[in-house]
């Protein structure tokens, strides 16, 4: 029995079932904001990494543009658009790069990608994560501010 379909006891590979679309490299037309392994702690019980470490990690490197466009506190606002592509492991080694797609009165947005370098004996590179967000530039007191005019 050597395949799941005829061995109902047979644990599946992991990830078998998730095509992953190859990617070479990390991209350079892009701003790498955030980089950084996940660790054994912010695992699940199926041994991959939990979807709410990603987002918050996710939420801290797409806050890095916004926070120099503003020039000073920000805060999220809207988790436009968040997909998961593939799972993430131990032992990944995460970029997040971000774009900005819209810069308002009081706000900005930006669009997050996460790219994982997996296997270091044969390097390869998958992305694993896109998200959209948007930040508003805030006072001291938490309130909207206008975002300063661009050099």
């Amino acid at each position: 029995m050597a395949s799941n379909d005829t061995d109902p006891n047979a644990r599946p590979a992991a990830h078998a079932s998730v095509p992953e679309p190859l990617v070479q490299r990390l991209p350079d037309d892009k701003t790498l904001v955030l980089r950084m392994m996940p660790m054994p702690a912010d695992a699940n019980g199926n041994g991959d990494i939990f979807g709410g470490w990603i987002m918050a990690q996710v939420d801290l490197a797409g806050a890095v543009l916004p926070m120099r466009i503003a020039k000073g506190r920000i805060a999220t606002v809207a988790v436009n658009e968040f997909v998961f592509k593939q799972p993430v492991s131990v032992g990944d080694l995460l970029s997040f790069y971000a774009t900005v797609t819209r810069i308002g009165t009081t706000s900005v947005t930006v669009h997050v990608e996460v790219y994982a370098e997996r296997n270091p004996q044969d390097l390869y590179v998958v992305k694993v994560t896109e998200a959209k967000l948007t930040y508003v530039a805030i006072d001291m007191q938490g309130q909207p501010r206008k975002i300063p005019p661009q050099d």
